[in-house]
């Protein structure tokens, strides 16, 4: 396949207007899409064209916060609740065998160990573990990586659970 002049204008006038690469080949006919990435690419055409970016992320965008907004508000809202929260309800172990739909199924021990068994606690709506066991398995973005706050996170609930 060879660019003649008029493929080439063709080329730049939809690659202007925003048009993808496959609709350019397609229009085109009888090229690649690949084939019209790298004719742009020799031309030197901007990578990205402003017009088709700005308007079609906008409505992509605005579609996808408007869905997710609530709920993610509404998780916060539920940890901070339970960091407030410090009245935890007495472990109540229970074997594989006995969980249920609404226990905790956080593992405490080495399976292992003889002594191995799960929390067993009533777990909150829509999540597998009690509100204890909530504020170890779900960290706040970024903190997973701050191990050392963990640590010391982990040591200050279990000095309140033998306190209490």
């Amino acid at each position: 396949m060879s660019w003649t002049e008029e493929k080439v204008a063709k080329l730049k006038e939809l690659w202007g207007k925003g048009n993808t690469a496959s609709q350019i080949a397609e229009i085109i006919g009888g090229i690649s899409r690949n084939a019209v990435i790298g004719k742009a690419h020799r031309l030197n055409l901007s990578a990205k064209i402003k017009t088709r970016t700005a308007t079609s992320n906008q409505n992509f965008d605005s579609s996808t916060n408007e869905k997710n907004v609530p709920s993610r508000r509404g998780i916060k809202r539920k940890f901070k609740s339970l960091i407030i929260e410090k009245d935890f309800e007495p472990e109540n172990p229970k074997q594989l065998e006995e969980l249920d739909e609404n226990s905790c199924k956080w593992p405490i021990g080495h399976p292992d160990e003889k002594s191995f068994y799960f929390c067993g606690r009533s777990s909150l709506k829509d999540f597998s573990y009690c509100k204890l066991h909530l504020l170890y398995a779900y960290q706040p973005k970024g903190k997973k990586d701050d191990v050392t706050e963990k640590e010391e996170n982990a040591e200050f609930i279990e000095k309140k659970i033998q306190s209490a």
